[in-house]
């Protein structure tokens, strides 16, 4: 060991002349324990909530979506959805209609999003995971037609997806120069029983309605046309293989999203706020190393003489500053060690225990 480092080492174990001395110290290596230790933690945190949070979202939103470069639709009569189905990994090739639209139910309406989808919707693990009813995601029977809400629009229009006769009525704009003055020349409006209601992340909730593809085209007026093409693939699946494939199908009129494209705000803003909680927590870490400077000054007027000794035995100015310099790098070290175990081990102890539960509340229907 160096002649420095082991100096320093034994005037941070051994026992100072004054008390005050050790105190300060230790408090040096408190701080940076502490400011370690709520980084490794809070940044766990944030890891495991962007974790939770994607999931939620990811549940509703397909591994990929197909939308057109320029317009609102997609002309299915053209559409390669033969060879998209062809492509290796692919499950599902699924059009979709997504439309704004007026809800009523039980002398209640709201507003929010209609969204006509295949019923190969009811095949999928993942949407019936997220489904809370006594048939699963149900959008038809081969016989009758169903809508299946979110729960926060569950929730505004009083339905309880365990009532057998609650029902929603849906209306959505009319095509071309549509009257108005009134709701019936404006829109056009159907009823669909509801068997089930599905809950992801709350703003989908509060506003999406599931509903089938064929029935809202029909509403809609749209013949052979889509807002949308959703592809859900097989759970190991390479996405980023499979979007280079789909758009060399599709060409360049239309545009392929992932997941996390099609839901880029929400990712920037998470990104951007653990990003700020880092800044934040490091500058703290670097204003509880200034403690260390306080220290090392006690420290050196305390070690006066040895320093007086070890100039008189032929030390020179640059060992003496080595010595102090050390001793600071001992104790940032020490606390930094301390720190990191305790939040390793605590964010070890969340994740075989979870006693930290989600305080979030659960609304049932």
């Amino acid at each position: 060991m160096r002649l420095p480092l082991f100096i320093a080492n034994r005037y941070l174990l051994a026992k100072k002349s004054h008390n005050l001395i050790n105190i300060i110290t230790w408090i040096s290596i408190l701080g940076i324990s502490v400011g370690s230790f709520a980084l490794i933690v809070v940044l766990s945190a944030f890891n495991g909530l962007e974790k939770v949070i994607s999931e939620m979202n990811n549940s509703l939103t397909p591994d990929l979506q197909i939308s057109a470069v320029k317009g609102k639709t997609i002309d299915l009569t053209t559409f390669p959805l033969g060879q998209l189905k062809d492509i290796q990994g692919v499950d599902y090739v699924i059009p979709t209609i997504t439309e704004d639209a007026l809800f009523r139910a039980n002398d209640k309406q709201h507003i929010g999003q209609v969204k006509g989808v295949g019923v190969e919707y009811q095949e999928i693990e993942r949407l019936n995971e997220i489904t809370h009813g006594d048939d699963g995601l149900l959008l038809s029977d081969g016989e009758y037609d169903f809508a299946v809400p979110g729960m926060g629009v569950a929730w505004y229009l009083g339905i309880n997806a365990y009532n057998p006769y609650a029902m929603v009525r849906v209306y959505v704009p009319k095509r071309g120069n549509a009257s108005q003055m009134s709701l019936e020349n404006s829109f056009n409006s159907d009823v669909l029983t509801v068997r089930s209601v599905f809950a992801t992340e709350q703003e989908q909730d509060e506003k999406l309605v599931l509903v089938p593809f064929n029935w809202l085209s029909e509403l809609l007026e749209y013949e052979n046309k889509a807002s949308n093409v959703e592809l859900f693939t097989a759970a190991n699946a390479d996405i980023n293989k499979i979007k280079k494939e789909v758009k060399a199908v599709i060409g360049e009129d239309f545009a392929v999203k992932n997941q996390q494209e099609q839901q880029e705000t929400l990712y920037r803003i998470m990104r951007s706020e653990k990003w700020a909680v880092y800044v934040i927590l490091t500058f703290i870490l670097i204003l509880a190393t200034f403690n260390v400077v306080g220290s090392l000054s006690m420290l050196m007027i305390d070690k006066r003489k040895d320093t007086e000794i070890l100039k008189s035995m032929g030390a020179d100015k640059r060992l003496i500053q080595k010595i102090f310099m050390n001793e600071g790098l001992l104790i940032s070290v020490a606390g930094g060690i301390i720190g990191l175990l305790l939040g390793i081990i605590l964010v070890l102890l969340q994740q075989q225990f979870g006693f930290a539960m989600s305080w979030m509340p659960i609304r049932c229907f």
